[in-house]
């Protein structure tokens, strides 16, 4: 068995042709290729495959149990195999519990930081507090200077109001002789009296005492007593002189304030112990949102509280009318014309009664006497009692989630919060960028035992941060969702968690890891995936960008083409190897044979323009941003400069809003002007095409009701009368009862992620035997749906309805995709394009605007190129393009760009340049116009 190279021999997953390969051991290895050539059937179902079952395999039979049989991949033998992680494009988990802290682990090396270093502070005032012992506190007090005269106090009342007759009372029992009252010494043998409506301070005098040698132990004797009397607090008071205040546990004198002692579950918002008791440690709270509530353009006459509009109720409106005219409100008035004061009560309630007149459904009037609790939380109360899951559901459509008003979006309990290191809170360390933090931690000096302590937990936190810095996520937080992360992003955070496992011998394998990534950040990424090579492990990278291409140590080109013109080693060995193969066009755009031109002009557009002004959401520095409607225009700039906050959360949400009243809240700026010119929206993002196996690009695209059509008039179904419905796997009739039409059971396996089978009854075909005897051309229903677009393209060339729709996602580059591929089966990239190609097949307006976020994930070259010629084909009907994008093909090929940076984070958030691809070249502080002008 050879020890330097993994022999894969007959591999025949999915399209690929019975290949044979070797790749080298311990080297850095590209697998490239076409959308759809069979790159991830080799890497992913193939190596990963085996190794996984290997594993498992090699576990106990208790244990494999539990992991369930697992199916061998379709190949002759592998030999050469060492334990493979896959690193792929999945997202992280989407918990709202989960961030890039958590899943990166750098949260409970944090927690740990902050309960053996914290400095403690006292969450009302900000003073520092520390525990001390008896002893410790006696040394502090035997420095003062001798024949000082001083008392030893102990706390029993911290400003509270009230007459205290009982406490003095059982102190006196307790054989006191003295108490401080108000800072006034006063012998409890007097008549004390005290005001009940003020607040007063009492302390107990517990000793008096003279500073002299031999006085320690009766010192200790007495702070001992006091301590207990003061619940842990004491006070030393020289007579007519200092005070000072000592605690024996975390707890701060002055406000009465005690912390427990410090836990690194004091610092997890997923534990009780730590976690913020409002929103229970999420950051945030689901409220009613004002905006969402009220229609500001509308009267209270016409419809301006929204979730009322339509309904036939009068008793409510007959309170509202009541309450404007008791405020001098017009009723007949837009909202915006009304006093903010009176909007505000509207929402919130008012204090005092509002008399009304009510007429019943059976047409008697009564005066009503009420006091008005406010829109806010009369819905929130009606959320409370409803036992309607619809009128629920409904009014929840009213409320967007907000920060928590208590811990404004820190997840902590104050008392964790008021913890410090380097005067920063844990929070605060999660809210800096990982860049940032990573500074704060490389600059932070510790001393004496502090440093000691510390030393091991800072190691693991400085090189963690360091990894991800590697990675190009920098300018991300700690604090950030893991839900929210991009593809790329999480597999960018995964592979960082790979480096600081420090493990060897293993095989790693990536799924086009320089996805979302800038040209800028691209560098570091590939010394990452050197890293990982040198300390002895092998590195596969399905991969299309050109420059980790060229500094791989090994390319293995899979072609010629898609689906089933894929399948085979086209070529393998270095950049230059491969430039010479004929049959390779990964070799003919690495030797600049094949290249994607630069358009000879640009567009202009109409002359109008899509202007957001004032943007400041996230780090957007309130900029201001044009797009010329008809035009190709790209928002560039390196990761986490702003773009997806400008374009997704910004405009599009905005636009989204206008014209199909959705309930997401833009993010924060002052307007946007020119949106008459536009009469709808498309986004064409990376979500999938739907939540279950069930939908699939042949449903989505809906060229599925047209192929039913067909089916519908073949003989046998007129002869036995079958409609539409009956070639639908969604419906009862024609559909596998046994599976519901899913051609797959699922089987939970508990702790475990659950496995789909197929069907034992229609053998994973989802329709009945029935069904299954109708025939179109000698193939069923369940044919179609097997077949790729290309074969469906020949087979349907005749029918213009079913031909027009399939050409469309032959068009983008799909042509080796299923019609009934489940949704769940499909990249973000593939999900994009299936969602462009249904854009396509239909009529425009040429008042469109489309936005979509990097188009190009999963796309070689070749690929992109017929991606190009798609987007032109939409702009030429006149619509607007609008492309977040770090492909420069994609780039140089636009009308116009807008370049924000210059860095990402708080460092980005600024228009760097705008104008033409040659006009950004030329603007020297943008990181993209660098790139730009080598290629241009």
């Amino acid at each position: 068995m050879a020890k330097d190279k993994i022999i894969i021999k007959g591999a025949n997953e999915h399209n690929l042709k019975n290949i044979d390969v070797d790749i080298p051991r311990d080297k850095f290895v590209v697998i490239t290729g076409l959308s759809g050539s069979g790159k991830s059937s080799l890497a992913f179902d193939t190596i990963y495959a085996e190794g996984q079952r290997r594993y498992v395999e090699s576990l106990s039979a208790y244990a494999r149990q539990f992991l369930g049989q697992m199916e061998k991949p379709k190949v002759e033998y592998i030999e050469g195999l060492s334990p493979s992680i896959s690193i792929d494009q999945k997202t992280t988990s989407r918990n709202p519990r989960s961030t890039v802290g958590t899943v990166t682990e750098i949260h409970d090396y944090l927690r740990l930081l902050y309960a053996r270093i914290g400095v403690p502070h006292c969450p009302k005032c900000g003073e520092m507090i520390s525990s001390q012992t008896v002893q410790e506190i006696a040394d502090k007090v035997m420095e003062l200077e001798e024949r000082t005269k001083f008392q030893v106090l102990s706390p029993i009342v911290k400003g509270r109001k009230g007459e205290h007759k009982e406490l003095l009372a059982r102190v006196k029992r307790d054989g006191f002789v003295r108490v401080r009252v108000n800072g006034e010494v006063r012998d409890l043998s007097e008549n004390i009296d005290l005001d009940k409506n003020k607040k007063h301070s009492i302390e107990v005098v517990v000793d008096r005492l003279i500073m002299k040698k031999g006085i320690e132990s009766r010192l200790v004797d007495s702070l001992e007593t006091a301590l207990e009397l003061g619940d842990g607090l004491v006070i030393v008071s020289q007579i007519d002189g200092e005070e000072f205040l000592f605690s024996e546990k975390f707890a701060c004198p002055d406000c009465g304030i005690s912390l427990e002692e410090l836990s690194p579950r004091m610092f997890s918002f997923n534990s009780p112990y730590g976690a913020c008791s409002t929103c229970d440690g999420l950051g945030n709270k689901r409220e009613f949102d004002p905006d969402l509530i009220l229609d500001y353009d509308k009267s209270l006459a016409r419809g301006g509280i929204i979730p009322w509009q339509g309904s036939s109720s009068t008793y409510y409106p007959q309170i509202i009318k009541a309450m404007a005219d008791k405020y001098d409100q017009e009723y007949e008035a837009p909202l915006k014309e009304l006093d903010d004061d009176f909007i505000n009560i509207l929402l919130y309630g008012d204090r005092d009664e509002v008399q009304f007149e009510y007429t019943n459904r059976r047409g008697r009037t009564r005066v009503h006497y009420v006091i008005f609790e406010g829109l806010i939380s009369l819905f929130n109360r009606r959320v409370r009692e409803s036992k309607s899951e619809s009128a629920r559901k409904r009014l929840e459509n009213y409320m967007s989630i907000r920060p928590c008003p208590v811990c404004e979006g820190k997840r902590l309990k104050a008392e964790s919060l008021a913890v410090k290191v380097g005067e920063r809170s844990i929070a605060d360390i999660n809210l800096l960028s990982i860049e940032d933090a990573q500074k704060f931690f490389l600059d932070l000096k510790l001393s004496g035992q502090e440093e000691i302590i510390g030393r091991e937990i800072l190691k693991e936190i400085r090189a963690r941060l360091g990894f991800l810095v590697d990675v190009g996520l920098g300018y991300l937080s700690l604090a950030r969702n893991a839900g929210t992360l991009s593809g790329g992003e999480a597999q960018r955070i995964r592979l960082a968690t790979q480096i600081g496992s420090r493990l060897v011998g293993v095989i790693y394998i990536l799924d086009e890891p320089s996805i979302g990534l800038h040209q800028r950040d691209n560098e570091r990424l590939i010394k990452t995936l050197e890293h990982l090579r040198d300390v002895g492990n092998t590195v596969l990278v399905v991969e299309h960008d050109e420059e980790t291409i060229r500094r791989s140590d090994q390319i293995i080109d899979i072609g010629p083409g898609a689906g089933r013109h894929g399948g085979k080693v086209i070529a393998q060995g270095s950049a230059l190897e491969i430039a010479k193969v004929e049959e390779s066009i990964t070799g003919k755009y690495l030797s600049g044979e094949r290249k994607i031109e630069v358009p000879e002009d640009r567009l202009e557009g109409e002359g109008a323009y899509l202007r957001v002004l004032g943007a400041k959401e996230y780090n957007l520095k309130e900029i201001d941003v044009e797009i010329p409607l008809g035009t190709f225009t790209c928002v560039t700039g390196v990761s986490g400069s702003g773009k997806s906050t400008l374009v997704n959360k910004i405009l599009k949400r905005t636009l989204m809003k206008e014209f199909y009243n959705s309930k997401l809240r833009p993010g924060k700026h002052k307007k946007i002007e020119g949106i008459e010119n536009l009469d709808k929206v498309i986004d064409i993002d990376q979500s999938p095409i739907g939540r279950t196996p069930r939908s699939n690009p042949a449903t989505y695209t809906k060229v599925f009701d047209y192929i039913r059509d067909v089916f519908t008039k073949t003989q046998l179904a007129q002869e036995r009368g079958y409609k539409k419905g009956r070639f639908s796997f969604n419906v009862k009739g024609g559909r596998c009862e046994a599976c519901k039409g899913d051609g797959i059971i699922k089987i939970e396996m508990h702790f475990l992620a659950d496995v789909y089978v197929p069907c034992e009854v229609c053998d994973g075909k989802r329709y009945n035997r029935e069904t299954l005897d109708v025939k179109y051309k000698g193939k069923t229903i369940a044919d179609v749906l097997g077949m790729t677009v290309e074969e469906a393209l020949e087979f349907f060339e005749n029918i213009p309805t079913i031909k027009r729709r399939l050409q469309t996602l032959y068009d983008v580059g799909l042509s080796y995709i299923r019609l009934g591929q489940p949704s769940t089966t499909l990249s973000g990239g593939e999900a994009q394009r299936v969602k462009l190609a249904t854009e396509l097949s239909k009529r425009s307006t040429g008042n469109t605007i489309y936005i979509l976020d990097e188009p190009t994930t999963g796309l070689h070259f070749e690929d992109v190129n017929k991606l190009l010629q798609v987007l032109q084909r939409l702009k030429e009907g006149g619509n607007t393009i609008l492309v977040i994008e770090h492909n420069l093909d994609v780039i140089k090929s636009a009308d116009y760009l807008i370049d924000l940076g210059p860095e990402g984070g708080v460092n980005g958030g600024e228009v760097i340049a705008t104008g033409t691809p040659e006009e950004v070249a030329e603007v020297e502080k943008s990181h993209t116009g660098r790139f730009l002008k080598e290629i241009l």
